[in-house]
């Protein structure tokens, strides 16, 4: 049996990493996509600064397009020998945005003209600017700081090396990759809340409290190593699908119905072995004692692996951003940052080894641990049901009702193997049948297809979207699949709402859904094409085709979608204003 188990989840690492990619959705093969190319952040932000007939500073940003820059990010310092001048700053109008990073916020589109009066004239000077900006398509530039030589004798201004004699292009580059890695490390760390994963955490917490100090250090550190392992590989089969020119992104695997109801069954498993009904021992979800023996370092690993595994359809905030940086950059730079984004998955458990404080937290071990592990296999059914309904979302009610059939013949050959002998002839008999009725697909049954037109929304395609827009409508594109659990929650907390809905109706917007349950090259080369390697992705493409779309965070609100109905739809009196001032400014 524990060969069995060992042999379904690298079944899944197996079609995580080569899914069979068929046609799905009429789309007829793989397509190649060119890969979202962010600019530099020079180019991005084009900063001069003059020198006005009063003395005081201009400081003038040219935005390239769909790029913006945050308005409480600057700072500015004027200093001579005598010490810091103070000054005065005079800011433009700015657009309002929720923001992903910083909440709601003010921004700066196309330009940014800032003036900036001394208190006191001086011959010559030293300026340090400090700005940040991120782009629509979801890459955030760590802040960036510039020096000049402000020569007020000569009415001159000439770009100045930092302070620490280091150029401006090398600590641009480290600090970026430093901000990328913090991003990536929260993510992750915020990825053991989600109701997949909770479960697998919180056993592995259960073993802890009943480990010495000794094995549980090494079993944390063991589990960090499968974690971060698993990252790195899956980020190693995404880069060389990429390269090979497969249009592809995180939780691609969860379009392969193999796949799902391979991960299904392993949840059946795992939670008959928490009811007591199948016994497997330490080597798989290693509970209950035994922690210094050799199986026991086996499952504190393949633990780890399995947290992956499970994690899969989840996005979490901040980890869209770093994803989305790590498949532009060299495969070094990659895979360092899923491997940050591991250790930030391991963290929470890491920290719950050393820390005497967080372990106070727990009542000491008894009777009720054996209860609560039980409690803890309800999870793992209702998230087994969920991808059980996935699969039958890809493929139809029929391959939905035979894998159902899989599991219940799964676990009889799990019960029969417990007693031994003769019986595990027949176990194993039961285990085969169990996976052939997994694999087995009926002719001609897709119901994901089914148009979204019956639920009052519209289809996503190119064309449509195009056609949409030059006849003069706003149209909110969401690009979701069933396996999404972050997708799901912003649709029933927010997209579904009766607000939501009037919203979108009082002001013409059309909704449009573009399904990514099973695979759509259109789809994936969107995405791309926006810098997203994943999904939840919400854009609101204004009437006005001259406009960008607004990219809206992964985790929705109602006030963050009202906010950008609003701005589209110039409600908001700051958005009047700098329209009064430039048309042209809002993206």
């Amino acid at each position: 049996m524990r060969a069995f188990l060992t042999g379904l989840l690298l079944l899944t690492s197996h079609l995580c990493l080569a899914q069979g990619f068929g046609p799905a959705n009429g789309a007829t093969g793989l397509a190649t996509a060119p890969q979202p190319a962010f600019l530099p952040v020079d180019e991005a932000y084009q900063l001069a600064v003059e020198i006005e007939d009063d003395n005081s500073l201009r400081l003038y940003w040219q935005i390239a397009d769909s790029y913006y820059l945050y308005q409480h990010r600057f700072a500015f310092s004027l200093t001579d020998d005598a010490g810091a001048i103070a000054l005065t700053t005079e800011m433009p109008p700015a657009l309002a945005r929720s923001d992903e990073f910083f909440g709601d916020t003010s921004v700066y589109y196309d330009s940014a003209d800032i003036q900036a009066r001394p208190d006191r004239i001086p011959d010559r000077a030293t300026l340090s600017v400090t700005f940040q900006g991120c782009a629509d398509a979801g890459l955030c530039y760590p802040p960036e700081q510039k020096h000049f030589t402000v020569d007020f004798t000569a009415g001159t201004i000439a770009q100045a090396a930092p302070p620490s004699g280091r150029s401006p292009e090398s600590g641009s580059n480290r600090s970026g990759l430093l901000y990328m890695l913090f991003l990536a490390f929260v993510g992750g760390a915020i990825l053991n809340l989600m109701p997949c994963v909770f479960p697998i955490l919180s056993l592995k917490v259960l073993a802890f409290a009943r480990s010495a100090d000794h094995d549980r250090h090494l079993h944390s550190w063991v589990y960090t190593a499968g974690v971060v392992a698993s990252f790195v590989m899956v980020a190693a089969a995404l880069i060389a699908l990429q390269q090979a020119g497969r249009a592809i992104g995180w939780g691609f695997q969860l379009q392969s119905p193999g796949f799902v109801i391979a991960l299904a069954y392993l949840f059946v498993a795992m939670g008959l072995s928490l009811s007591g009904l199948v016994e497997f021992g330490n080597s798989i979800m290693n509970v209950g004692s035994g922690l210094t023996d050799r199986g026991g370092m086996r499952g504190s690993f393949f633990t780890g692996v399995l947290a992956v595994v499970v994690a899969s359809p989840c996005t979490a905030p901040f980890m869209g951003t770093a994803l989305g940086f790590a498949l532009t950059q060299p495969p070094g730079v990659a895979l360092l940052i899923f491997a940050a984004l591991g250790f930030g998955m391991a963290a929470p458990l890491l920290i719950f080894g050393y820390s005497r404080t967080a372990r106070a937290l727990m009542p000491r071990p008894g009777p009720w641990m054996d209860t609560l592990k039980q409690l803890l296999a309800f999870p793992l059914y209702a998230t087994a049901i969920w991808l059980l309904w996935v699969a039958g979302r890809q493929t139809g009610v029929n391959t939905m009702a035979t894998a159902l059939s899989g599991a219940l013949v799964l676990a009889l050959g799990l019960w029969l193997w417990r007693y031994g002998s003769w019986r595990r002839i027949l176990a194993a008999a039961c285990v085969v049948g169990a996976l052939g009725l997994g694999a087995w697909r009926p002719a001609n049954e897709n119901p994901a297809l089914a148009s979204a037109a019956a639920e009052g929304r519209v289809s996503w395609s190119e064309q449509a979207l195009t056609q949409l827009r030059r006849e003069g409508s706003a149209v909110f594109v969401d690009v979701t699949a069933d396996w999404c659990l972050t997708c799901i929650a912003n649709e029933a907390a927010v997209l579904n709402s009766e607000e939501m809905t009037t919203a979108f109706a009082d002001r013409g917007v059309v909704y449009m859904v573009a399904d990514w349950t099973n695979y759509d090259a259109d789809i994936a080369r969107f995405l791309e094409s926006h810098g997203r390697s994943g999904i939840p992705l919400y854009l609101l493409y204004p009437a006005d085709l001259s406009r960008s779309p607004l990219l809206l965070p992964q985790i929705l609100t109602k006030s963050t979608v009202m906010d950008a109905l609003e701005t589209v739809f110039e409600k908001k009196q700051d958005v009047v204003a700098i329209f009064q001032e430039d048309s042209d400014r809002i993206q």
